[in-house]
């Protein structure tokens, strides 16, 4: 094993406190401007060089971000001002592990201050070791960034496919096709269009009273929330945040549907779309559409993609916006030939197919990276050179 020894937090690195910024003063620039929350905006300025390492100090205490390139911590931060001739890398997994979560030192607000942090003893290891270290967690991490490109590759592809096909009508063939009216513009002849009633099923969503623990507890039926949707990163989710019995789905308004349906957010955020790899229900705050023979399921999840600016317009509601499922069922939907849906169907499947295998091996991979960080991490672990 290589040298470990026990140092304070602040001899190995020295934080400082980040540099304020409005969104109204921020410009679309290079620089990531990271919060507490991530790299979420960027700016034409940044104030520190990278490499460098983030951390939550308000709001989301203890997120840890790392930046390749230059970029502006924001006030609701720290950054790492002085590694001290620490690795960056390896500073940014170690950091990983502190639970910085644990040390609010606000009142109203969860904050965090540095000279707190400053003062925690941790086991450090020699620089050959952080390298080594960083090296086996970096390439499980350039394996989940190589994946991820991979999914947005397919997922570029698939949505622009439909748009030049179903919305552009340049689908094979298009020559042939003369324009003809429609309540949706000029469409192509042969084309034609049909509400949603008359087009695929919908179906609503319900929630299982939170005070009956025998609704919750030990729960297998996936029940999504729209927060599910709004966090994932694809277009295809394999597991919903909270689970439901048998009795919570009888004694609620829950609807059960199957794997290969359309989710969409209804209310408050209207438009987060996804597909269910399994079985699945959800709460009041869904319109769930179902495929069918003549709407196959990625022909429906790339139109109601593109419909989302429609749905968005189309809701109401004093206290929040809602599109309701009344007003859902009465817009308009095209129908191109079948022979020309199908034929999209089988291009784009395959695509979906790669999406979900490689969102698996992502999975596979942060989950055997993050059994490795803490173990890589305590010095117990013997690494070979």
């Amino acid at each position: 094993m290589g040298k470990w020894q026990t140092v304070t937090l602040g001899e190995a690195l020295t934080f400082q406190r980040g540099f304020d910024i409005t969104k109204d003063e921020q410009r679309d620039g290079p620089y990531p401007v990271i919060s507490s929350s991530g790299p979420k905006t960027t700016n034409n300025e940044f104030k520190v060089r990278g490499p460098g390492v983030v951390i939550g100090r308000k709001g989301s205490l203890g997120t840890v971000f790392y930046s390749d390139g230059d970029f502006w911590p924001h006030d609701t931060t720290l950054w790492v001002k002085d590694f001290h001739g620490n690795l960056p890398r390896f500073a940014y997994y170690f950091l990983q592990t502190m639970g910085f979560e644990r040390l609010d030192a606000g009142a109203s607000n969860p904050s965090l201050n540095r000279n707190h942090i400053h003062t925690i003893p941790v086991l450090w290891p020699s620089l050959p070791v952080q390298k080594r270290i960083a090296g086996i967690l970096s390439a499980y991490d350039k394996l989940i960034e190589n994946s991820q490109r991979r999914i947005r590759i397919l997922e570029t592809m698939a949505r622009a496919l439909y748009r030049e096909w179903f919305v552009h009508f340049r689908f094979p063939g298009h020559e042939n096709h003369p324009r003809i009216p429609s309540p949706l513009g000029e469409i192509p002849q042969g084309w034609e269009v049909k509400p949603v009633a008359e087009s695929f099923e919908i179906l609503g969503g319900g929630t299982p009273s939170r005070k009956q623990t025998e609704f919750w507890v030990g729960g297998s039926i996936q029940w999504f929330s729209p927060s599910d949707l709004t966090r994932a990163v694809t277009m295809l989710i394999d597991d919903s945040s909270d689970h439901i019995t048998e009795l919570g789905l009888a004694k609620s308004s829950a609807r059960l549907f199957p794997e290969g349906s359309v989710m969409l957010t209804s209310r408050a955020t209207i438009g987060a779309i996804a597909i269910n790899t399994h079985e699945a229900c959800t709460n009041q705050g869904f319109i769930t559409c179902l495929p069918n023979e003549r709407i196959p399921l990625y022909f429906l999840f790339h139109w109601l993609t593109e419909n989302v600016p429609t749905l968005q317009r189309m809701a109401s509601g004093a206290t929040f916006k809602e599109i309701s499922r009344g007003v859902f069922k009465t817009i308009e939907f095209l129908h191109p030939p079948l022979t020309l849906v199908s034929r999209f169907e089988d291009i784009v499947a395959p695509m979906a197919e790669q999406v979900l295998a490689l969102q698996r091996q992502i999975q596979n991979l942060r989950q055997t990276r993050d059994l490795l960080l803490p173990r890589l991490l305590s010095g117990k672990m013997v690494l070979n050179n």
